[in-house]
């Protein structure tokens, strides 16, 4: 087959394809148009954020058979037509899964204990110790919303803590830490967000989830930010149903989460963040690894060689 890559990924891909018989090309530096207008002598693609894949791009794409992401979501491919065009799209969530549990995990460690908080006062010379007395994570209660691939890894990584971990998703069948909404509502002291984005997970987290919460939460994003209302969970910050936030992603963030489109409200709703002592905020890094960089390649791999295609 003859293969496009239009973004770098590990280079593992482009061996083992080339070592199994094809064809592969690098197109990093053309543009969408010039791509598009030679997309139909491929018959794969293999892209990162680069740009969408809409169906006016799928239509020219006369002889693709598969599009591989290297990431976990597919939200920026239309795969409804991709599929009714009888082409593959592929992903690998299992390759940066460890990497975004990691992360979403040091995310939660790093607010209960003060650690971003008290590194930048200390560079300031401030040396404040009561005032960053931390919080245990033993025998508090985890709401992991989501458990696919990173959801079940950071329930792995907790396991240890001495926690109770509720575990929410509406294709899990059974499993020890299944549980409902409701119960999350109830009894969660900290909720991880681990959903795929659609139309059905936009602003998933907004008012009504927030005060549906019994108890004041902490909240972790580690998948997209268009599941989170920005605007929803400050004000359930000013009014105390919400103690602290970690975003690795934002409702703001490009399509190709490059950097970010700051309006207005943007603006003002990211300065209220940034300001804020109890929120922590990074650069959609959490599935960024020198690991998974590797193992998203690997994974890659594995599942075009099982689509068992040929020219």
């Amino acid at each position: 087959m003859k293969i496009l890559f239009v973004e770098k990924v590990h280079s593992f891909l482009h061996e083992r394809l080339i070592k199994n018989g094809h064809k592969c090309v690098n197109a990093f530096n053309q543009s969408k148009k010039e791509i598009e207008k030679n997309i139909s002598k491929y018959d794969g693609l293999v892209i990162r954020s680069r740009f969408k894949i809409n169906n006016s791009f799928l239509k020219k794409a006369e002889n693709l058979k598969f599009i591989a992401r290297a990431g976990s979501g597919l939200e920026n491919i239309d795969v409804k037509y991709a599929k009714s065009k009888n082409i593959y799209c592929i992903n690998a969530p299992e390759g940066n899964k460890q990497a975004v549990a990691e992360h979403a995990l040091a995310l939660i460690l790093s607010l209960f204990n003060n650690i971003t908080k008290s590194n930048e006062e200390i560079k300031n010379n401030i040396w404040l110790r009561e005032e960053n007395r931390g919080i245990e994570l033993q025998g508090k209660t985890v709401g992991i919303i989501g458990f696919g691939n990173t959801g079940s890894a950071l329930a792995s990584l907790l396991s240890s803590f001495s926690l109770k971990i509720l575990a929410y998703d509406k294709f899990l069948k059974q499993h020890k830490f299944k549980s409902s909404l409701k119960q999350i509502y109830n009894d969660a002291d900290i909720i991880s967000l681990h959903i795929p984005y659609n139309e059905e997970n936009k602003y998933f987290i907004n008012e009504s989830f927030i005060n549906n919460c019994k108890k004041s939460i902490y909240l972790i994003n580690t998948s997209r930010g268009l599941c989170v209302n920005t605007s929803d969970i400050i004000s359930g910050m000013k009014n105390g149903k919400i103690k602290g936030i970690c975003m690795d992603v934002l409702e703001y963030e490009t399509s190709c989460f490059k950097n970010l489109k700051l309006e207005k409200i943007a603006s003002k709703n990211l300065k209220y963040l940034n300001n804020s002592k109890n929120v922590i905020l990074t650069p959609h890094i959490a599935g960024l690894t020198k690991e998974s960089e590797l193992k998203i390649s690997q994974v890659l791999f594995q599942k075009i060689t099982k689509l068992n295609l040929c020219d």
